[in-house]
C-alpha cells in the first residue's frame, strides 16, 4: 500500500505514545466519528463546546472509579463560589507510591496527557498542533448533595482546555441536578461606551444559562478556556446520589491574549461608578440634637417591636454595637406585620416553584414586579421593582416589604433610630434594595466593586420560614424551653447557605492565582434569620456575600438591604486604633 492510501487507516494504529495503544481503551467511533464532532463542537452554542458520548471502554472506567472510591479520601472546601469535597490530585501521584493502589487511574492520566490524545483533543478545538503542553493538571471532585460551583470562565494561568469526565451513572436525570451550565454572554454596562474594534472590553455572563450538559458516566466536555467568554458553572446537585467526576485542563506556553477580561480580573476590579445615595433632609436642628423623641417613638411604635423603643434596650444595644461594630435585633418588627409577610412570602413562593428541568426553572419568579439581577458570575437574585403597599395593605411579599422599607427605614426617625444605638450620628444618605434569593438558585459574590471609599453602615432585615430564635444564646443563656425551630436550626447549621458573610479583600489588590476559600478573611458571618435586623460597621477594606441558598434550605430568603452613608470618623478612629478594632 502506498504511502498516500496509508494515511486512510483507522488512526487508532497510529495514535500510541509510551507505550500506550488507545485502541485499547478509547472506543472507535471517537476517531470513525472526528470530522462530525468538530463541526459540532464549531457549532455550538453559546461557544464552542464538545461532547465525547461513550469515551472509553465500560470496564475501564469503572475500574478508575472503584480505585478512587475505595483509596481516596475527601477534603471538605467551600467559598462563595463553590461548595465541593475533592480527593486524587493526578499531578501529585507516582508511580512509585501509587502503582499498587491506583494502577488504572495512572494509566488514565498517561492516556490524557499523552501526545496523541492532546493532538486529537488540539484538532477539536482547532488549535495548532503543539499548543497543548504535556502539563498535568486535574483532580477529582465529588459533588454531593447540595455541591455547587457558580459561574466563572476558568481563566487561570496558562489553561487552555477544560474538561471534564463524568464517573456519575448512566440513568442520571435532570432532575438531580449537577449539569454543567453554559452561559451566553454580552458587554458589560460598565464598558460599553468603552469598546474598540479589537476586543469589546468586559464581556458578562447572561444571569440564566443557555445550555446544559448532563453529567453521564463515561461522558467527556471540553471547551477552550477563554477570558470573558467560557462562562459555566456546575449546578447544584439536587439529588441523593453524589456528581463523581474527573476535572482537569490542558495548559498553553503562554497566558491567554485579552486576560484582563477573565472572571478574577473582574471580581478584582472597583467600580468605576456606584449607584449614588439619597441624601436625608432633616428638620433644623436635627443634626445638632439626633435624639430619638417621643414623636419618633410614637411613629416607630407602629412598626417595631416595642422592646427596642424602651431606654434599657436602646442602651444594651448601643453598648454591644460600639463593642462589637455590628447587632443582630431578632423579633425586630410588630408580629401583625410578619404574619402577612409571612402568608404573603409563602403564597409567593408556592405559586412561582418549579423543579429542575422545568422550562421555567430558572426564571422563577421573574415577573410581577420582581427582576432578574445579574450578572451570573457576581450574583443573581430577584428585586422588587414595584410601588409599596399601603399601610393596612394585604398586598404581595415585594410590596410589604417595599412599604417597610420606605416607611420605617427610609424615614427620618429611623435614622434617630440608628443615631441613638450606633452612635455614628445621624446617617447622611441611604441605598437599598428590596430582595428574593430563591432556593437552588440565588447568591451574590465578593468583589471589589462592592468596596466603598468610606465606612457605612449596612441594615440587613431577613424574612425567612422559622421563628428567628438564636439558639446558640438560648442554649447558653438556657431560655429554650421549647423545641427548637427545624427551620432555625438548618439556616443556623450554615449548610443550606443564606447567611451573609463578611470577608476581608486582598490588600494587594492583585487577582489570586486560583479560585480557593483560605484566600479570604471571614470577619462575621450572620445566618438568615426570620424577622431579624442585621446592623454592620463596614469599613472601606471589607467585602460581603450572601452564600447560594441551597435547595434544601426552608424557604427563599426576603430580606430588605440598605446601606447607609455616614460620617467619616477616620480621625477619631486612628486615635483609637491601637485600643479597639472592631468595625468590618
Amino acid at each position: 500500500m502506498s504511502n498516500k492510501d496509508s494515511s486512510k487507516e483507522n488512526p487508532l494504529k497510529k495514535l500510541k505514545t509510551t507505550g500506550i495503544a488507545l485502541s485499547e481503551y478509547v472506543q472507535s467511533h471517537i476517531f470513525e466519528k472526528e470530522n462530525e464532532l468538530r463541526e459540532k463542537y464549531v457549532g455550538s452554542k453559546p461557544y464552542s463546546h464538545g461532547l465525547f458520548e461513550s469515551v472509553f471502554r465500560e470496564d475501564f472506567l469503572r475500574k478508575v472509579k472503584d480505585e478512587i472510591k475505595k483509596t481516596s479520601k475527601v477534603t471538605f472546601k467551600e467559598s462563595d463560589l463553590f461548595r465541593v469535597y475533592q480527593s486524587i490530585d493526578m499531578a501529585n501521584l507516582s508511580d512509585k507510591d501509587h502503582s499498587d493502589t491506583l494502577p488504572t487511574v495512572l494509566e488514565l492520566r498517561r492516556i490524557l496527557y499523552s501526545d496523541a490524545w492532546r493532538s486529537l483533543i488540539e484538532r477539536m478545538c482547532g488549535l495548532e498542533h503543539g499548543t497543548l503542553t504535556g502539563k498535568v493538571d486535574c483532580a477529582c471532585n465529588c459533588h454531593a448533595p447540595g455541591c455547587h460551583l457558580l459561574c466563572h470562565d476558568d481563566v487561570i494561568g496558562t489553561r487552555k482546555i477544560s474538561y471534564i469526565i463524568y464517573l456519575t451513572e448512566l440513568d442520571w436525570t435532570e432532575k438531580e441536578g449537577g449539569a454543567l451550565e453554559l452561559y451566553d454572554r454580552s458587554i458589560s454596562k460598565e464598558d460599553e461606551q468603552q469598546s474598540d474594534q479589537d476586543w469589546p472590553g468586559f464581556e458578562e455572563p447572561s444571569s440564566i444559562p443557555s445550555g446544559l450538559v448532563l453529567p453521564i458516566f463515561n461522558n467527556m466536555a471540553f471547551f477552550t478556556v477563554e477570558p470573558g467568554v467560557s462562562y459555566h458553572a456546575v449546578q447544584e446537585v439536587l439529588g441523593d446520589r453524589p456528581r463523581l467526576s474527573l476535572q482537569g485542563w490542558y495548559h498553553a506556553a503562554k497566558v491567554p491574549d485579552h486576560i484582563e477580561s477573565a472572571t478574577l480580573q473582574q471580581l478584582k476590579k472597583e467600580a468605576s461608578k456606584q449607584e449614588s445615595y439619597t441624601s436625608f433632609v432633616y428638620p433644623d436642628g436635627a443634626k445638632v440634637t439626633p435624639e430619638l423623641s417621643d414623636e419618633d417613638s410614637k411613629y416607630l411604635s407602629e412598626y417595631l417591636h416595642p422592646t427596642y423603643l424602651t431606654k434599657d434596650a436602646l442602651n444594651d444595644i448601643c453598648k454591644q454595637f460600639e463593642e462589637d461594630s455590628s447587632v443582630q435585633l431578632r423579633n425586630f418588627f410588630r408580629q401583625d406585620w410578619v404574619d402577612k409577610l409571612d402568608e404573603a412570602r409563602k403564597q409567593e413562593e408556592k405559586a412561582t416553584s418549579k423543579s429542575a428541568g422545568h422550562p421555567d426553572y430558572y426564571s422563577q419568579g421573574v415577573g410581577g414586579d420582581w427582576t432578574l439581577v445579574g450578572p451570573a458570575h457576581k450574583q443573581r437574585f430577584l428585586e422588587y421593582c414595584g410601588s409599596p403597599a399601603s399601610i393596612n395593605g394585604t398586598e404581595s411579599a415585594g410590596s410589604m416589604l417595599s412599604h417597610l422599607k420606605e416607611k420605617v427605614l427610609c424615614s427620618v426617625p429611623f435614622q434617630r433610630f440608628l443615631a441613638r444605638i450606633t452612635s455614628l450620628g445621624l446617617p447622611l444618605g441611604h441605598r437599598g434594595h428590596v430582595r428574593r434569593f430563591r432556593k437552588g438558585l440565588d447568591y451574590t459574590v465578593a468583589h471589589y466593586g462592592i468596596l466603598t471609599q468610606q465606612s457605612v453602615l449596612d441594615a440587613t432585615v431577613c424574612f425567612v420560614e422559622g421563628s428567628g430564635q438564636d439558639l446558640a444564646t438560648s442554649e447558653v443563656e438556657g431560655e429554650a424551653e421549647d423545641e427548637p425551630d427545624e427551620s432555625d436550626i438548618m439556616w443556623q447549621s450554615g449548610d443550606c447557605g443564606g447567611f451573609e458573610c463578611y470577608i476581608a479583600a486582598d490588600e494587594s489588590g492583585e487577582a489570586a492565582d486560583e479560585y480557593n476559600q483560605n484566600d479570604d478573611t471571614e470577619l462575621l458571618s450572620v445566618s438568615a434569620s426570620n424577622n431579624t435586623l442585621s446592623l454592620v460597621y463596614r469599613d472601606p477594606g471589607t467585602m460581603r456575600f450572601v452564600k447560594y441558598v441551597g435547595s434544601t434550605a426552608p424557604s427563599s430568603r426576603f430580606d430588605i438591604s440598605m446601606e447607609y452613608e455616614v460620617e467619616d470618623n477616620d480621625e477619631e478612629e486612628e486615635a483609637e486604633v491601637d485600643e479597639h478594632e472592631e468595625s468590618f
